[in-house]
């Protein structure tokens, strides 16, 4: 890939690269990944290996390492099309120790925030054998209070060049707080246009009104964890059968005019990804309500027996081919799927046009990949966005336009237009490409698909990393942050990083003993709080 010219942006009048030739990563590649022993930096070598993509380390102390880092190498390849770098104007500390040891966010990362997520207590309601937080496993209370959340959610307001757009309020379980609508309103009032709640749903099930509080509050979309249709994925990932608690939080949502669910299922190799066609389909018959799937390969954030890592390691590649075996006849991996960094090219292309730098989600393209669907009106039958345009044609000359509005010149922007004007052959669908054009010129990402048509569906496939695929490449561009409140001292933390490494020491020093908060509550009731639903 050739090196563009750097270009000066319209409103922060810095000047910006649109790519490095260096981190665009060619098979073989040298990186640093983690000990999951000692959690030290050691070198790793990333490579293909009879059609994966493997990563192999050594540490010193600990032996060696494989897993495999993408089941596809083909679709490993055609996504490195897509890195552009990303820009962060205010990091907030210098790298001392060396990434990712130093997170904060550090002048090494690369990568606005454009989702941040606050862990609003540690406090949970079940206790998930695969829980990033194992909050009940702790055995010790955090949880910041008002005021350490406005700190830290007036931080992430503050990055530069981009606000952050989005906040989840995550734990733990966010509604074991009683003062969490209160919550949801200081975000609100900070400026965040989206407000999305982490839960499992046991709240929302058991408490008809809960819902109707949580909009008056503010709330945009509950981000519900989801694993299944049937109560066997539940038993194994969450100890019990939660399959009847998923379906009433649903329908209380319903009810409560809470009309926005995302589900969230962690997929784990032989014990859900059967499923992955069910929950689509289930997800489209309750369309109503139900606006995209962030389908979360398993992360092995504690020690794993290396058989067993390889037994229930799941990759991006897995969930897309399954949805297409599942789902006979509808889905194409390379018609319908697209890696999620094509939004940062079109926010790019906006800022151009608008003056006004976008949400530029320029992590790498490895991290994500996402389609859309479109539901009939009768509900009969649906559609994947690859269906109604060619999607590579399309993003691909996307692409082209900005790399040649970011060169710069009137020859570039003359080649530009011609190139807009011929994206018209690539759409299928009466009326799609002036509902996408103009609401990408508006919003700069693909929440113009939404506007199209209120059945829509994103489908998203989102692989956090743990200490066995570790790949610093990834981390220094994560635009998914954990804000915290650390000694005082905000602190803004790659959610890779933090899940892998940051949590628990941050934890601790933040941390009362269960005795100590339960004392200073003085309150029965938030003491049953403790005791599992």
């Amino acid at each position: 890939m050739k090196k563009m010219k750097r270009v000066e942006t319209l409103v922060s009048e810095k000047l910006y690269p649109l790519y490095k030739d260096s981190e665009s990563p060619v098979l073989p590649y040298e990186t640093v990944s983690l000990c999951p022993e000692c959690m030290q930096n050691i070198p790793a070598t990333v490579k293909e290996e009879d059609g994966n993509v493997v990563m192999v380390k050594k540490c010193p102390e600990h032996g060696e390492f494989w897993d495999i880092y993408w089941s596809d190498v083909d679709l490993f390849n055609k996504a490195s099309q897509w890195f552009m770098h990303g820009r962060l104007d205010n990091p907030r500390m210098q790298t001392k120790k060396g990434c990712p040891q130093d997170c904060g966010l550090c002048t090494n990362h690369k990568s606005h925030t454009a989702l941040a997520l606050l862990d609003v207590t540690n406090r949970c309601n079940l206790k998930c054998p695969i829980c990033f937080a194992n909050a009940n496993a702790a055995g010790y209370i955090v949880e910041p209070s008002l005021e350490e959340i406005r700190k830290a959610l007036q931080t992430v307001r503050e990055n530069s060049p981009v606000p952050c757009p989005a906040i989840q309020f995550a734990g733990g379980e966010p509604t074991v707080r009683k003062d969490l609508p209160e919550i949801i309103r200081i975000a609100k009032e900070l400026g965040f246009p989206h407000v999305e709640v982490a839960s499992n749903g046991i709240r929302l099930a058991k408490d008809p009104s809960y819902a109707a509080t949580l909009v008056e509050a503010g709330i945009s979309t509950v981000y519900l964890q989801f694993d299944g249709v049937t109560p066997e994925p539940y038993v194994v990932a969450r100890g019990r059968d939660l399959l009847p608690i998923k379906m009433k939080a649903i329908e209380n949502c319903r009810k409560g005019n809470l009309n926005s669910i995302v589900l969230v299922p962690t997929v784990v190799r032989g014990v859900n990804d059967h499923q992955i066609g069910d929950i689509i389909q289930f997800a489209i018959e309750n369309i109503d309500i139900v606006r995209g799937i962030v389908f979360q390969p398993v992360a092995f954030t504690g020690r794993i027996e290396k058989e067993k890592l390889r037994e229930q390691r799941i990759t991006i590649p897995d969930v897309i081919r399954l949805a297409g075996e599942q789902l006979t006849g509808k889905f194409e991996k390379d018609r319908d799927w697209f890696p999620c960094t094509t939004m940062a090219f079109m926010a790019r292309m906006v800022e151009y046009y608008t003056g006004n730098p976008g949400v530029e989600f320029s992590t790498s393209p490895h991290c994500g990949y996402a389609t859309y669907v479109f539901v009939d009106e009768d509900g009969e039958d649906w559609h994947p966005l690859g269906e109604w345009m060619n999607l590579n044609g399309f993003l691909g000359t996307i692409k082209k336009i900005t790399e040649n509005l970011c060169a710069g010149g009137r020859w570039n922007r003359f080649k530009a237009r011609m190139r807009a004007i011929g994206l018209l052959r690539f759409v299928k669908k009466r009326g799609l490409l002036r509902k996408l054009i103009g609401g990408i010129l508006k919003s700069g990402d693909y929440s113009a698909l939404r506007d199209y048509s209120q059945r829509s569906l994103l489908i998203s496939s989102m692989h956090f990393m743990d200490p066995y695929n570790f790949d610093i490449n990834r981390c220094s561009r994560c635009c998914i942050h954990y804000v915290t409140i650390d000694q005082g001292v905000p602190r803004i933390i790659p959610f890779c990083t933090m899940n892998s490494i940051h949590r628990e020491a941050i934890e601790k020093r933040n941390s009362v003993t269960v005795q100590e908060w339960l004392k200073s509550k003085k309150k029965k009731e938030e003491a049953e709080i403790m005791a599992v639903a």
